[in-house]
């Protein structure tokens, strides 16, 4: 029965089953604590509760084994700055100008008056951290970066934050903590350049004998720590990081938290830099598979699983915390650096059974691993339920008994019940966006790509785009790979769903009717 056939026989009566259910949820339990690790182009294959077999995650499959492991669920967005915005917002970012992948002295992306999850999540009684990769943007105008960096995460809700700043790839290579540099000597100021050179700064161009690491012309800026990075920068020596140690690093701040506040609820946004460019591993992890930089950058996010898995298991807090695990966007291998990524990845299917990859319009952008784990509700198992990460915002809001606002997450959609595995079927569609602000529509089966101007194939990257002038029409269910394109012979199926996409961009996805059907007499 495919999931058209199922959705026509749901019943009334199994709806209010799950009402009912859901009533009992937000009346029996006290605030649950939320944990959510959020990796950086991890792809749908690349860990082995998904079918990766040159590389183990022990502890991620933890999670898969003693929660739900979801088969059909997405990141808003193919690359990262837009796939933090949604989930943080409740809104896709293609409704908002600037929400690219932003340079490393963007300002803050998201408005400080908007609605956001930390900031619902703070008026519930919740004590909230981000710590690790932030990628949205710090201060009005370019980041004071030897002064106050504000406005930040604290003021769109968020009550403590540990980060880097923009990407591990771009300068400056420092931590920011709550408003200001970490580490920082006064009398040893930052200078940070897009758009020039700095004197007397080596470069990756000029110096390549001090790489660790090979790096393409756009990553070939300000060497920091031996490995060339995008954009120039000079000083501050004392606050700068170590790429190896930054696992060990961001690990520690997020036990920090959960230890500090293990009397009281709390949400941890645990964004790993893992296994973004570059990627550059701890000595201790280096070789343990034989996959290279990529596969031992994966046993490294694995082990920052296990720390916080650890954590919550000592203090006892395991049981009603939820727990869940995901990335940003689909995997890339050549993204920068010479690391052999490529090279050395023999028969590893990173996206799976996906085609496309990072920055594509094809299932491997968007379709991400996603698990939760919440023993003291949820029953172990696996659900196709189709989710965005979008919709985490809503579900919280049902979770903690807030009703969302017209002006409040207008794309979130809540489906708690398929996140604890009550729902089988989730969401009726969801839009994806590519590289470039290109969107695509899932509809049940169906998957349509709107057509678009550019080159189907990103040679550099070594990524199918998804990219045509003609319209696209993939049944996902029967072909998953996308590889036979039946536009031509539905297209009343291509007409509804070029509607359909024109109506959630025009109103919202929580103020379109969810047509969670096509009708084939058009």
């Amino acid at each position: 029965m495919n999931r058209r056939e199922f959705l026509s026989k749901v019943s009334k009566a199994a709806i209010l089953t799950s009402l009912s259910q859901l009533s009992c949820i937000s009346s029996k339990i006290d605030r649950p604590n939320i944990v959510l690790v959020y990796t950086d182009d991890l792809g749908y294959g690349d860990v082995s509760c998904y079918g990766a077999h040159r590389v183990q995650t022990p502890n991620i499959d933890r999670l898969a084994r003693e929660g739900i492991r979801f088969t059909s669920a997405y990141s808003t967005a193919a690359t990262c700055t837009p796939s933090r915005y949604s989930l943080l917002t409740g809104e896709y970012a293609w409704r908002r100008q600037g929400t690219g992948i932003a340079p490393g002295d963007a300002s803050l992306i998201i408005p400080t008056d908007k609605a956001t999850l930390p900031r619902m999540l703070h008026r519930a009684g919740y004590t909230s951290a981000v710590i690790g990769k932030w990628h949205l943007g710090l201060g009005h105008g370019k980041p004071d970066w030897n002064g106050e960096l504000s406005p930040g995460p604290l003021e769109i809700g968020f009550d403590y934050c540990f980060l880097i700043p923009a990407t591990g790839d771009r300068v400056p290579c420092v931590y920011v903590e709550n408003h200001r540099v970490a580490g920082l000597d006064p009398a040893d100021p930052i200078t940070v350049s897009f758009a020039g050179p700095l004197a007397g700064v080596p470069t990756g161009r000029n110096f390549p004998e001090q790489l660790k690491v090979g790096a393409d012309d756009q990553h070939s800026d300000t060497i920091v720590n031996g490995i060339s990075r995008i954009g120039y920068m000079k000083g501050g020596e004392s606050a700068r990081w170590v790429d190896e140690d930054m696992a060990d690093v961001l690990t520690e701040k997020a036990r920090s938290f959960i230890e500090k506040n293990r009397t009281t609820p709390f949400f941890l946004y645990f964004a790993l830099h893992d296994i973004h460019v570059p990627r550059v591993p701890h000595p201790r992890f280096v070789g343990t598979t034989d996959m290279g930089a990529r596969g031992d950058a994966i046993v490294q996010a694995d082990w920052c699983v296990g720390e916080i898995l650890r954590t919550l298991d000592t203090l006892n807090l395991a049981e009603n915390t939820i727990f869940i695990f995901s990335s940003d966007n689909g995997p890339v291998l050549n993204d920068g650096y010479m690391d052999q990524a490529v090279e050395r990845v023999g028969d590893h299917q990173q996206t799976g059974p996906l085609r496309g990859g990072k920055y594509s319009s094809f299932e491997a952008g968007t379709r991400v691993p996603f698990l939760l784990r919440w023993p003291a509700k949820v029953e172990p198992g696996e659900s196709s339920a189709l989710i965005s990460q979008v919709d985490l915002f809503a579900a919280c809001a049902t979770l903690i008994n807030h009703s969302l606002k017209p002006e409040e997450a207008p794309d979130s959609i809540d489906v708690l019940l398929a996140l604890i595995g009550q729902d089988k079927i989730g969401r009726a569609h969801l839009v994806q966006e590519a590289a470039g602000g290109f969107l695509s529509l899932r509809l049940n089966q169906w998957k349509y790509i709107a057509p678009s101007k550019g080159a189907k194939y990103n040679a550099t990257k070594g990524i199918e785009t998804g990219r045509d002038t003609d319209p696209q029409l993939y049944d996902v269910e029967k072909d998953i790979g996308e590889r036979e394109n039946v536009a031509a012979e539905n297209p009343h199926v291509v007409r509804q769903m070029q509607q359909l996409l024109e109506d959630i961009r025009q109103k919202g996805e929580r103020f379109v009717k969810h047509q969670s059907h096509i009708d084939a007499n058009m």
